[in-house]
């Protein structure tokens, strides 16, 4: 009797750490779903709001005018659109993406005096740095 009782312990104690294990592996919030951004998927996209705050910070950053300010809103709407388009089909080739991301960078510059183009350039290069840190 006293031999069942050990290997029933000693049973539950292994599926106890297998069950902890297997839970520990799951991706995203406590009862939610996955959440963008992590290891396993490309980041979460920018609400509408987001996109304005961004503009409103990199105008400051550029001393851009409004009519400047406006065109890349504009740009950066249509640059989230087709983000959404590309991965709402499901994970988007890593290529196509960098070439978006190029055209939107190249696109803005082309709005841009010489002066805003070096800030703008110096603003990519921090932002990019940022991401790096955060990972």
């Amino acid at each position: 009797m006293k031999l069942k009782m050990n290997k029933i312990w000693k049973m539950l104690v292994v599926v106890l750490v297998i069950t902890t294990t297997a839970c520990g592996q799951q991706r995203g919030g406590q009862n939610g779903p996955p959440q963008g951004g992590g290891q396993g998927g490309p980041p979460a996209l920018r609400t509408a709001k987001e996109i304005k705050t961004m503009v409103s910070d990199l105008s400051e950053d550029l001393l851009l005018s409004d009519e400047q300010e406006e065109q890349v809103l504009e740009l950066y709407t249509e640059h989230f659109e087709e983000v959404e388009d590309k991965t709402s089909a499901g994970r988007p080739d890593r290529d196509e993406m960098e070439v978006l991301k190029t055209s939107l960078e190249n696109d803005i510059k082309a709005l841009l005096t010489n002066d805003q183009k070096k800030l703008y350039t110096t603003y990519l290069k921090n932002n990019s740095s940022k991401k790096r840190e955060r990972k």
